[in-house]
């Protein structure tokens, strides 16, 4: 009986499952009733006792080997949970050991769980229910909201006659490196993609900044395009760009990290009243508003030439891939993606990561001044400012003074830094030495300091306190005036200006202040202007970096695209 244990996996106590198998009822109990072990399997035991008594000497014989049980032997049942627990890309190789594997592979419960597990998929093809709303409320509502419920069911695929296993092979798997979060190449003005898995399509969702200058607002959304399956075999891509419907389109996967769209049939974002309507209806979609409520000329200018441009991307876009910035211990905040006002530019979209003793802001949305992918702020962590009273900092030259004071120390320590490294090649050959990354970033810590201690000592009054007054100095223009009245710290930093067509960029001197968890400003002292900045509160998906590495990486491809 014990070696029936070791092939069936049940306790000598409970009968052998496959001698119950072949016996019948009356037999079963018989055998239940029997003793637990049988003469054959006495004296095998008996034998091993034998040998072990004696030593187990030269002259013992070998022991018999318990039988080995095959997996083809295994019942379908359980093959169909072993596969069904197996990634999707190892299925196929499986499928070629043997007939029966490849048959059981057909079982639609293995792929359903792999459409699951690797992409949340949690659709029901037979129920067309999606989290307890109907495949029919989500395409009229979300997807084409003009198509007419008449209509409905002669555009939504046949998923009744369509298997999990066509779901995964045919549009998850082979557009899985397509997932995750895309920078569009539109000229300076970028944009913020990303691309999931939603219900038993794949949708491209084009995120845009709430309306000017409501920074606190959540995201808007629209989608671009979307993939799915019409039939069992091919998947078919749908341009979702213009107020037609979908319509076809075409991607390519151009390289690793970058792939483009094609719309085959532009005419859908053409509209009945021309150019005028189209610009009267983008520009309520972007700005919230008619030109005729704008009133600023410059204003006017910068999105009347926003629309030329941009309008020209309508049929084909390239994308490149981008990740969230990584966060670590001693970051100031929880880095991650922020609206911002931008004076008349309206909200831009910036990336706010850590390195060290720097943090960095990068723009995902730009303007013609400073593009898309470019640092629009570097802030100092070594170099906390202590504000004045709120009377004092009514001041505009006082605070000026305060800052200018600053930056001329780092400028001493920059040029201190820089004999010290001329010097001695062993130096510099030390800090070359430092891994890449979340490093210094090439600037020493002050007083010998290690930069967790630095970004350990500033997030103390960061989790407690109230904070100090803040205003704004006399003079300092602000888009959004709802800005919070405290602070919990400021940091000497630089913002990045140019001149129309990115021409002359320089970095000036200002301020950045941290107001809370999710919201933080930048004065900018030359343009005396102040930018509101408040968190992004999305969650992305397939949007992390592998690697802190890859992501400094991917920091210096954006920027290397627009300078």
């Amino acid at each position: 009986m014990a070696v029936c244990a070791r092939l069936c996996g049940v306790g000598p106590s409970r009968g052998c499952r496959r001698r119950q198998q072949r016996r019948g009822p009356a037999e079963t109990a018989a055998a239940d009733s029997e003793p637990d072990t049988d003469p054959e399997e006495e004296r095998i035991e008996a034998g091993e006792a034998t040998q072990a008594g004696a030593g187990g000497g030269p002259c013992a014989g070998p022991s018999p080997s318990p039988p080995r049980c095959s997996l083809l032997e295994l019942p379908p049942e359980l093959l169909v949970e072993i596969f069904a627990s197996l990634p999707g890309t190892d299925l196929p190789s499986l499928a070629q050991v043997c007939t029966k594997f490849r048959r059981i592979l057909h079982t639609d419960t293995i792929w359903r769980r792999r459409c699951r597990e690797e992409y949340g998929v949690c659709e029901n093809l037979r129920k067309l229910e999606i989290t307890g709303v109907s495949c029919r409320d989500v395409y009229a509502k979300r997807i084409n909201p003009r198509v007419k419920s008449g209509r409905f069911m002669r555009i939504l695929p046949d998923y009744e006659h369509m298997e999990y296993r066509d779901v995964y092979t045919c549009l998850l798997h082979r557009y899985r490196h397509i997932l995750g979060l895309w920078q569009p190449d539109i000229g300076p003005y970028g944009g913020l993609l990303n691309v999931v898995v939603d219900g038993l399509f794949i949708i491209g969702w084009m995120y845009l900044p709430p309306h000017d200058p409501h920074v606190d607002d959540p995201m808007r959304f629209k989608p671009l395009f979307r993939i799915h399956l019409l039939e069992r075999k091919s998947a078919t891509v749908e341009c979702m760009y213009g107020h037609k419907g979908p319509h076809n389109g075409h991607i390519q996967i151009v390289k690793k990290d970058e792939f483009s769209t094609k719309c085959n049939q532009t005419d859908h974002h053409r509209m009945s009243g021309g150019r005028q309507e189209e610009f009267r209806t983008w520009l309520r979609e972007e700005w919230g508003r008619t030109l005729e409520d704008i009133f600023h000329e410059h204003m006017q200018e910068l999105i009347l030439m926003k629309f030329i441009y941009t309008s020209q991307y309508d049929n084909c876009l390239t994308y490149r891939r981008i990740y969230l910035p990584p966060s670590g211990p001693d970051d100031l905040i929880k880095p991650g993606l922020f609206k911002g006002t931008y004076g008349s530019h309206g909200l831009e979209i910036v990336m706010l990561s850590f390195h060290g003793q720097r943090a960095r802001g990068t723009k995902i949305t730009g303007d013609p001044n400073i593009p898309a992918g470019q640092q629009t702020v570097e802030i100092d962590l070594r170099h906390r400012i202590q504000l004045p009273d709120a009377e004092g900092l009514r001041d505009f030259n006082e605070l000026s003074r305060i800052v200018l004071e600053v930056r001329e120390r780092v400028r001493q320590e920059q040029q201190e830094d820089g004999r010290e490294a001329g010097g001695s090649r062993g130096q510099q050959g030390s800090r070359e030495l430092q891994p890449p990354g979340r490093g210094l970033g090439g600037v020493p810590a002050e007083d010998g300091g290690e930069p967790g201690d630095v970004a350990a000592a500033a997030e103390q009054p960061v989790q407690s306190g109230p904070g100090q007054p803040f205003v704004l100095p006399a003079g300092v223009s602000s888009r959004n005036e709802d800005y919070p009245r405290t602070c919990r710290m400021c940091f000497y930093g630089t913002g990045l200006i140019a001149g129309h067509g990115f021409t002359s960029p320089e970095r000036t001197p200002g301020v950045f202040v941290l107001f809370d968890e999710d919201r933080f400003g930048f004065l900018w002292l030359e343009l005396k202007s102040f930018s509101l900045y408040s968190r992004v509160q999305v969650t992305f998906r397939n949007a992390e970096a592998p690697s802190p590495q890859a992501f400094d990486e991917m920091l210096k491809n954006i920027q290397a695209l627009t300078s």
